[in-house]
């Protein structure tokens, strides 16, 4: 979890560096709202575990699917050996 961001001294800060106290109000209030939408460790951890599984059950699939057709193409080939010439 992050440090709370205190907006009114950030707003203060920016005004005393010149900014006008209404942008400087929005400013301050951007950086808070920017800061609520930011992912944190816990979050990122997550959608990585999240992303490994995927990916587990994606090749999981696609291993299944190969020798499903693997196993056409000998049976295809066998079937041809039986057909007259």
């Amino acid at each position: 979890m992050s440090a709370a961001f205190d907006t009114l001294t950030a707003a203060q800060d920016l005004e005393a560096a010149g900014i006008e106290r209404r942008q400087a109000e929005a400013i301050a209030k951007a950086i808070n709202h920017g800061d609520e939408r930011a992912a944190t460790k816990a979050d990122l951890a997550t959608a990585i575990a999240e992303l490994k599984a995927d990916n587990a059950s994606l090749r999981a699939d696609l291993y299944r699917a190969l020798w499903i057709q693997g196993g056409a193409i000998v049976a295809i080939l066998t079937a041809l050996r039986f057909l007259p010439a």
